[in-house]
């Protein structure tokens, strides 16, 4: 996967594209990878279907994945740097001050939702697919804690080392873990997420957050 500022592609890609052409056909084969696990699930997902659906050779997909896991992989980490870009634009909309820390969670939140109720492929892989629940550092939330906190760092005065700085990284991804069991809730009760258990999730950030970042 590259990211968005066009740097060394991260795993699971077997090869980096070094040209233009063979990194718009990825995009089609993360594309087409995304639209099939809406329509099949990912038990019946197959590399095949994926080259057939992105109009590609088999070979073009074994290129840059060892196997349909690599890509759904691939495809979280297209769809947390997507996140990260769509986060980033809001807040840079939102002027020079932006409403502080409290806004930037909604943001945060309303940007998921956003990618939970439109992204092709986000219902089943979001950001990573399902890991063990052991406490590794590569974990989905970790990634999306991590990154968020390096978006907003600058903008909110965030500590960055030393205790304080512990205490934000811990926050984070309390919150993080905090606000995707919640929004998982409001997906179960309502397929577009239910309004009350969203707000209730937004009061529940604010509150805990407070004491940190106030």
């Amino acid at each position: 996967m590259i990211g968005q500022d066009g740097g060394v592609p991260i795993p699971p890609l077997r090869r980096a594209p070094v040209q233009r052409r063979s990194a718009e056909r990825l995009g089609r084969i993360l594309d087409a990878c995304a639209e099939l696990l809406d329509e099949t699930g990912y038990e019946d997902l197959s590399t095949r279907a994926v080259a057939e659906r992105a109009g590609v050779p088999i070979g073009s997909v074994y290129r840059f994945f060892s196997n349909k896991r690599a890509m759904a992989e691939a495809l979280a980490h297209r769809n947390l740097d997507e996140y990260a870009a769509r986060v980033t634009e809001r807040l840079a909309a939102s002027g020079a001050d932006g409403g502080g820390w409290r806004e930037a969670m909604d943001v945060v939140v309303d940007e998921y939702l956003a990618m939970k109720r439109g992204a092709p492929g986000f219902a089943l892989v979001e950001f990573g697919m399902p890991v063990p629940v052991t406490a590794t550092p590569d974990q989905p939330n970790h990634l999306v804690a991590d990154r968020l906190r390096e978006l907003l760092g600058e903008r909110l005065g965030l500590q960055e080392s030393g205790e304080a700085g512990e205490r934000v990284r811990v926050a984070f991804l309390l919150a993080v873990e905090a606000a995707d069991a919640l929004l998982r809730l409001a997906f179960r009760v309502h397929p577009e997420g239910d309004p009350v258990i969203v707000a209730e999730t937004k009061e529940l950030l604010r509150a805990y957050l407070a004491g940190v970042l106030d």
